[in-house]
């Protein structure tokens, strides 16, 4: 085994798409690098294998995610994997994944095997196949509410070894005040010639029933019979196998004789600029989030973000912007607190808890309490 001061460490998941369990194991893998650790990942392709590649991380294609019977050929492959490489650490971050790891893992000698970290990245369908993301000698739990998830439904997990590490986001990226580059403005304008002069409210969220769209045109049709010059941004693709609700959103839209009033931006990669542009940014799920890094980029750039009191944004607000909070499916509460916002722009606080360089740091440390030399 290498010691605490030069770790390898092996991250499984299925792909390296867009998405916060791929983002964060990115984060990941770079932090280890920089600092001097081996990092190999284990996924099957994506758009962000290139970055990972790039940062100097190891990567193995191997599609341990795909729902077929031929994925259980690679539990013998990461188990030779993990014994060639002296894996200090092997870190699971999706279930399918997780049960090709474990079972790798399982199957090597006591004396020999890795340690094992799982992260909980949200609250999966409670089950025996979901279980094996509560295996972990450390159990990662994103946010208090995951926390409570697993304690709730899995009674078997020793509390002690659940660690609370909340996703965090990069100041250097989202700073206070961040404001887009003029060329960038020059074309949203060119683009959207409709916002100019708007109180702009955002839902930044994958256009999805539970992620309370259908509550956002509500909201905004309430706003403009109260004589406020809003529009409302609807930033989001549907999956190709949803597109039926995204009709169905776009036909609310013009019963209600919105067509002007809210625009679909379809999937956007600069979300970061269309938030700096908006006037306040919502979270309107229906089901609790896990913990939601857009709300937390939104809040680190210094917008007032209104959402729903439950799950992960209600963990954010209360640590940063409480005044944001509504009652879950609260509408008029919602409409009263945007109008107030209208009229006066809340400040939102320019410190903020929950960081990138925290979350790495705390990865890291779950990791060194694990090994022989590591600290408590």
């Amino acid at each position: 085994m290498a010691t605490p001061k030069s770790l390898t460490v092996v991250q499984m998941l299925p792909a390296l798409d867009m998405g916060g369990v791929e983002k964060g194991t990115l984060e990941l893998a770079r932090f280890l690098v920089e600092n001097g650790h081996r990092s190999i990942v284990i996924a099957d392709g994506g758009r962000m294998v290139s970055d990972l590649l790039t940062c100097g991380s190891e990567y193995f294609s191997w599609d341990v995610g795909a729902k077929r019977i031929t994925t259980l050929r690679w539990i013998r492959r990461v188990r030779r994997l993990l014994v060639d490489v002296d894996a200090d650490i092997l870190h699971l971050r999706s279930r399918l994944p997780a049960w090709i790891g474990y079972l790798a893992w399982r199957g090597l000698p006591a004396q020999h095997r890795p340690r094992l970290v799982t992260t909980v990245h949200g609250p999966y369908s409670v089950g025996r196949y979901s279980a094996v993301m509560m295996y972990g000698e450390r159990v990662i739990a994103i946010s208090n509410t995951i926390r409570e998830y697993i304690i709730k439904n899995y009674p078997f997990v020793d509390a002690s070894r659940i660690r609370i590490i909340h996703r965090g986001v990069d100041r250097r990226q989202y700073p206070y005040n961040y404001l887009p580059q003029q060329a960038w403005i020059d074309e949203w304008r060119r683009s959207f010639p409709g916002l100019e002069n708007k109180f702009l409210v955002t839902l930044p969220a994958r256009i999805t029933r539970w992620k309370g769209q259908q509550d956002f045109v509500l909201i905004i049709a309430r706003l403009k019979t109260l004589g406020l010059p809003v529009h409302g941004l609807i930033v989001g693709g549907p999956h190709r196998r949803r597109k039926g609700f995204l009709e169905e959103l776009q036909t609310d839209v013009r019963h209600r004789g919105l067509e002007n009033d809210i625009t679909f931006t379809g999937h956007r990669q600069d979300l970061r600029d269309i938030m700096a542009v908006s006037d306040v940014v919502l979270s309107l799920a229906k089901e609790p989030e896990a913990f939601g890094r857009t709300t937390l980029e939104a809040l680190a750039i210094g917008k007032p973000v209104a959402g729903y009191d439950h799950g992960g944004v209600a963990e954010q607000l209360a640590a940063i912007f409480p005044s944001g909070c509504v009652a879950l499916n609260d509408i008029d509460g919602m409409v009263r607190l945007l109008a107030q916002w209208y009229e006066r722009s809340p400040l939102v606080p320019r410190e903020i808890p929950f960081t990138r360089q925290k979350m790495l740091n705390d990865t890291l440390a779950v990791y060194t309490e694990l090994l022989p030399n590591g600290s408590p």
